[in-house]
């Protein structure tokens, strides 16, 4: 690549570069797979080029987020102004992200699914009637069921998420319509209580996004806001699910600490991922180790979902279950705990 020129194809393409990033993405390493000295170009433009040519699910969520803000202003009624509207547009999805990463990431995936953490019922029962009246729906049990599954056949035949072969529109489609599934691993007490059955009941699901829009509704008495507003925020976390679902399990993307054999989980560090999904991007570390209480291995590894945990430990609200702070003797943390 000539220094005065663009980028030779060799740059945008060679997998020795991409995998030399480190976690943050906003770093170069020596490589000396390298095609050509790339130390010199760390703090020139075509590093920035190179950030949004390569990490294509970080232009993504800043584009839906950036959406988000637009649709608020164009359509924010009378009674609020542009200001207010845009205030309230994306207040509701930070509102519905948080409540869904506590509900979903922390909790029915943690704290259940994987039984590394125990809650409160009473407060594990309250998040998911809250959540999935009045935010954005997931069906508690049937996702537990889904993703037990998913670990046990991880990118084959049996995971109801994505097979290795699916690419980006097939494992989109199957974010909303998933694999059919004829086992049922989701049998615990919790999950038999009333507020789960509930809402796992297709009825609720039916009748949620009347809830969750129409309490948007009589906030902004506005139908047109409220209705691209709460259909921001299901974008939103449709790209969620497909950095869980597809960046994270194709190894184009990411890295990986642990090479498993038949398994494609990759770790993606980049902080809007990371944030976005309660750490859940940390999948090469989870399917390693599914039954730890965190899923990063190494105290540079950057882990909202895990800070957000310890918050709610200080409060008495969750505690470690026995299996959950079991430290692997591979580990680089010092102790698992919180």
């Amino acid at each position: 690549m000539p220094r005065g020129g663009g980028f030779s194809r060799e740059f945008l393409v060679s997998r020795s570069v991409l995998s030399s990033w480190d976690s943050s993405g906003f770093d170069l390493v020596e490589s000396a797979a390298a095609p050509f000295p790339i130390r010199s170009y760390v703090d020139s433009p075509y590093r920035i080029c190179y950030i949004h040519v390569m990490k294509i699910y970080n232009v993504l969520g800043f584009t839906i987020l950036a959406s988000q803000i637009l649709i608020s202003a164009v359509l924010a009624p009378d009674s609020l102004g542009v200001y207010w509207g845009v205030v309230v547009g994306f207040g509701y999805l930070l509102i519905s992200w948080f409540m869904g990463g506590l509900y979903l990431s922390d909790m029915i995936h943690l704290g259940i699914a994987h039984r590394a953490l125990e809650y409160k019922d009473w407060f594990i029962k309250t998040v998911t009637l809250v959540n999935n009246a009045f935010f954005v729906y997931v069906d508690p049990v049937s996702w537990v069921n889904r993703h037990r599954l998913h670990h046990k056949f991880s990118d084959h035949a049996g995971d109801p998420n994505k097979l290795g072969a699916d690419g980006f529109w097939k494992t989109m489609y199957l974010c909303l319509v998933p694999y059919p599934v004829t086992d049922n691993l989701a049998n615990d007490d919790i999950l038999k209580t009333w507020p789960f059955r509930l809402t796992s009941h297709p009825l609720f699901m039916l009748i949620s996004p009347v809830l969750s829009c129409g309490l948007l509704w009589l906030f902004v008495r506005d139908w047109t806001f409220a209705i691209a507003v709460w259909a921001g925020v299901r974008v939103f976390a449709l790209w969620v699910n497909m950095v869980q679902n597809y960046w994270t399990h194709d190894r184009r993307w990411g890295t990986r600490t642990y090479d498993d054999a038949g398994d494609n989980a990759m770790n993606i560090g980049h902080w809007l991922p990371v944030m976005s999904t309660f750490s859940a991007c940390w999948q090469n570390n989870h399917h390693h180790y599914p039954h730890l209480l965190r899923t990063t291995h190494a105290p540079g590894e950057f882990d909202f979902g895990y800070m957000t945990v310890r918050v709610m430990s200080a409060l008495g609200l969750v505690k470690a279950s026995n299996t959950g702070k079991v430290k692997p003797d591979d580990l680089v943390l010092a102790k698992v705990a919180l």
